[in-house]
């Protein structure tokens, strides 16, 4: 394989690429629970904003798996190599929304400090398309995060 990007850098981004999807992933299915169990008074209101933050996610783990593929190197996709890899915590039986929300904030600022570490990789690797990738990942998840943020201050 040659797309101008030596193998050792290609792994190391796909590395960090793995550990972006994983933490997405989870994320994903965080965000998905929540949606599926809030209560309250305020249970439309999470319920389809939850909605749209998972329908969002669901795209964006196929993009960064697509990314790691066009490197040359094999997606991790079962939930065993995503709890392996992912620095966020499941969470189960929360029904309250303000915690879930406080939580998901979290999760996010988490998507977003390994977007910074993977962008960082990227850029030391001349690989500008993965640069790309997360830059627009980052930009998302720190908007969903004044979200969620502003939802409960």
């Amino acid at each position: 394989m040659d797309i101008g990007i030596n193998e050792s850098n290609r792994i190391e981004v796909a590395d960090g690429l793995k550990k972006l999807l994983a933490d997405s992933y989870t994320l994903y299915l965080q965000t998905h629970n929540f949606h599926w169990n809030v209560i309250g008074p305020e249970f439309r209101a999470l319920h389809l904003m939850f909605e749209e933050h998972y329908t969002e996610l669901a795209l964006a783990v196929d993009e960064i798996a697509e990314r790691i593929r066009a490197l040359g190197i094999a997606a991790p996709a079962t939930y065993k190599e995503f709890s392996a890899l992912s620095s966020i915590e499941e969470v189960a039986g929360l029904t309250d929304g303000a915690e879930m929300v406080k939580i998901l904030t979290q999760s996010h600022e988490q998507v977003i400090r390994t977007c910074r570490d993977v962008l960082k990789l990227a850029q030391d690797a001349d690989d500008e398309s993965t640069a790309s990738v997360v830059s627009d990942r980052m930009l998302v998840h720190e908007k969903t995060a004044w979200m969620l943020r502003a939802t409960y201050q």
